[in-house]
């Protein structure tokens, strides 16, 4: 029988899991949660040593952390031993990285190094021939790469990504350049992987980026805003965006690639470590 004391005790605990924090207990009763969680290999820069030799023994940490997906070039001495190694473990890779250039050379180099990996997708992290701010021509030189490597990424069995930043929400001449890189890519060649912070870095929100462009985000890059003007970037689950309103719209939407990424992390093995505990426990 529940007396009244047994009822302000159960009171006083809701209350405190409130405090500690919201994000756990948002949404506490429904099923939905991230199945698979992912990270980006440059967040272990500082966890090598200095022969690289300890790659082991980090990924195979990093799945007792509770990840499964990996984004990122292979380790060790051939992408076979990288392949092996990771499926042994229980890591899969899902996408590697491109540079933009004009170099066909280059290009046809980072497409084989992607399906070396087995890897459905392969990603621009800057979309731009030059630094910021944008402009209006910047944005056609960037949309022209865009359609003509995706058409290529298509023939080569991959799919193009976008990577944004903050700048992408700056005002240019005529509106935004992430909204101009959208709007004059093809839908069915150029996809975008949407980093979170760097969404809300440049004051937008990501739910209603989302929901503007359905469909055209695959993956996502998943790191938190520390409270503070500064507005730094933190591990998921100790700062201030809403993850459980961005997930549920991307599970909507069907994206099932999520990957943490903490920009110069100092311990990005305790990042991980964080960032996997909050986002298993996460419920949205």
């Amino acid at each position: 029988m529940t007396t009244r004391r047994k009822f302000l005790s159960s009171l006083s605990l809701a209350g405190a899991a409130l405090a500690v924090s919201p994000n756990l207990v948002y949404g506490a009763t429904s099923a939905n949660k991230l199945r698979n969680i992912g990270y980006i290999g440059g967040i272990l820069g500082n966890n090598f040593t200095e022969d690289k030799g300890n790659w082991k023994e980090l990924l195979n940490e990093t799945v007792e952390y509770g990840f499964s997906e990996f984004e990122g070039g292979y380790l060790g001495d051939s992408p076979k031993v990288f392949m092996d190694y990771c499926k042994s473990i229980g890591l899969k890779p899902i996408a590697g990285g491109i540079g933009i250039t004009d170099d066909m050379n280059k290009i046809k180099e980072s497409f084989d190094k992607a399906n070396a990996l087995n890897t459905k997708y392969i990603v621009t992290y800057w979309p731009w021939f030059v630094g910021p701010p944008f402009s209006l021509d910047d944005c056609k030189r960037s949309t022209e790469w865009l359609n003509k490597t995706g058409e290529l990424a298509k023939d080569n069995g991959l799919k193009l990504c976008w990577h944004n930043h903050d700048k992408e929400f700056h005002e240019m001449e005529e509106g935004l350049p992430f909204d101009y890189l959208m709007e004059h890519t093809d839908e069915d060649l150029v996809f975008c992987e949407m980093d979170i912070y760097w969404v809300a870095k440049g004051g937008a929100d990501p739910v209603k980026v989302l929901k503007k462009y359905e469909g055209r985000f695959p993956l996502m890059h998943v790191k938190d805003m520390a409270e503070g003007a500064e507005q730094s970037i933190t591990c998921p689950g100790s700062g201030i965006i809403d993850f459980p309103s961005i997930f549920a719209e991307a599970k909507r939407q069907g994206l099932k690639h999520y990957f943490v990424e903490r920009d110069k992390a100092v311990d990005g093995l305790a990042c991980l470590k964080s960032s996997g505990e909050y986002l298993q426990n996460l419920r949205f």
